[in-house]
């Protein structure tokens, strides 16, 4: 365990259910967007499979290209709060407001109402950012310990869990209460309705982990670049970290996973709705995948001390794999199996937590090899990840529903059922294989991260002359 000033770093446990409290305001934020908002798209706002694609793809090309630059902004502020704090200060309530607007129908049509989806959802995506890149740099200033960041990563994963599972619970049933009478699925009136209640409510949480979570190490981690003025660009950052080799390896794992899984949810409402039965079956195939990511969750901190992180990662992906392939095998089967197999992919995908608690490992890597300090960019290029993954998941996956001869709203062929079956279960599965080979590339082990922090500690104890 990390040591500053002779005393052994623990886990606060004050400072973890703080730092939850960010992960409940991201999930809550980009909840519905993850889950609904294709949907929303297609159904309710009825644009064009074109339209969709071109949306997604520019909207979240760019934000994912902001999100370095977001990263290194919080690397060069320097505030009585710290570096990373503030965003969760002043940020909110605009990324409440852009939330809102984005599922808001808008008594406009043709390029119109293209452009004002557009402009919503960028605007979203943009102050999503500034938070979001801020919060998960802020684990690595609140603690130096890698077991401990681990802990608080898997606080943050338990955050994520607790308010998926509020959510899967109440979102559909509140989408189609809001909804005008004897309406059979949410209608425009139910998501502006449900998008204004939970909008409102990220920004405490985010408030509660800004002044739970006191930047305790910064300085001392920064202390040389203090020293020394240090201000770097962003191309300086960006050139930087390209030498760490072991970040790389956990974003292009991330890349892959992203798709697998995060590009599956996007889709999954229409494999329940059309495929397995209806619109009442959402909250509760959603509800068991995120009891169970609870409980794989809570599973973490015992998991990655007996398996390693890597290890961890590795095992829960493959497990992953098993359940999308006996899904698409065994889908037929009714509503009992496809439970059963959403239990197991719902407990694997605890393993994003383990990403955050690899960045972390990364970032001492990287600055034991290039002596750079980054958490800002580091956080950003997880993020960067799962953002380029999620612009090709949102701009492929509806011309994929299109390409299978999905009608909105109709009943569908025999055929397009199959074909989302495909593209819902089948697709993910070999994507999900192929993100499990950069961790083969992946040497941090928890010797060598001790070996790592300990060198660190003694070049901050006797700077070179």
């Amino acid at each position: 365990m990390s040591k500053v000033n002779n005393a052994v770093e623990k886990t606060d446990p004050k400072l973890a259910l703080c730092y939850a409290f960010g992960e409940v305001g991201s999930n809550m934020s980009w909840y519905m967007i993850n889950n609904y908002l294709m949907l929303f798209y297609t159904d309710v706002v009825t644009l064009s499979a074109g339209a969709i694609s071109m949306i997604m793809l520019i909207a979240r090309v760019w934000d994912a290209i902001n999100d370095p630059m977001m990263g290194n902004i919080a690397d060069r502020t320097n505030t009585r709060w710290g570096k990373f704090r503030p965003y969760l200060f002043f940020v909110p309530p605009f990324l409440a407001i852009f939330n809102i607007l984005t599922f808001t129908v808008f008594p406009v049509q043709g390029f119109a109402k293209v452009a004002l989806c557009f402009i919503c959802y960028v605007g979203t995506g943009m102050a999503y950012t500034a938070v979001n890149i801020s919060y998960q740099a802020l684990q690595n200033v609140c603690a130096l310990d890698s077991q401990v960041r681990m802990n608080l990563a898997t606080a943050k994963g338990i955050g994520s869990s607790v308010i998926g599972i509020v959510l899967s619970i109440v979102a559909a049933p509140a989408l189609l209460k809001f909804s005008n009478p004897g309406a059979q699925a949410a209608d425009a009136r139910g998501y502006f309705i449900f998008a204004v209640i939970i909008s409102i409510a990220i920004i405490p949480c985010f408030w509660i982990c800004g002044f739970g979570c006191k930047e305790k190490y910064t300085k001392h981690l920064h202390s040389d670049d203090e020293a020394a003025g240090k201000k770097r660009g962003f191309l300086e950052s960006i050139k930087l970290i390209s030498k760490n080799d072991q970040l790389l390896m956990v974003v292009a794992s991330t890349i892959l996973g992203t798709i697998c899984v995060t590009g599956r949810m996007g889709l999954l409402t229409y494999y329940i709705i059309y495929v397995v039965g209806d619109f009442a079956h959402i909250a509760t195939v959603f509800t068991v995948m995120t009891v169970m990511q609870l409980v794989g969750t809570l599973t973490l901190p015992i998991m990655t001390k007996k398996l390693t992180k890597r290890n961890s990662l590795i095992f829960l992906q493959m497990l992953m794999n098993v359940s999308f392939l006996l899904m698409f095998l065994f889908t037929k089967q009714g509503i009992g199996v496809v439970l059963v197999l959403s239990a197991i992919s719902g407990f694997c995908n605890c393993a994003a937590n383990i990403c955050f608690g690899l960045v972390g490992d990364s970032l001492e890597y990287g600055a034991w090899k290039t002596g750079a300090r980054m958490e800002g960019i580091a956080a950003s290029m997880l993020s960067f990840g799962a953002k380029i993954s999620t612009a090709f998941c949102g701009a492929v996956g509806v011309l994929l529903l299109s390409a299978v001869g999905y009608v909105a709203g109709a009943e569908q062929t025999a055929s397009t059922q199959q074909g989302i079956n495909v593209i819902v279960n089948l697709i993910p599965l070999v994507v999900g294989m192929l993100s499990v080979i950069p961790m083969l590339f992946y040497k941090l082990t928890p010797q060598k991260i001790s070996e790592i922090r300990s060198d660190l500690e003694a070049r901050s104890a006797h700077p070179a002359e």
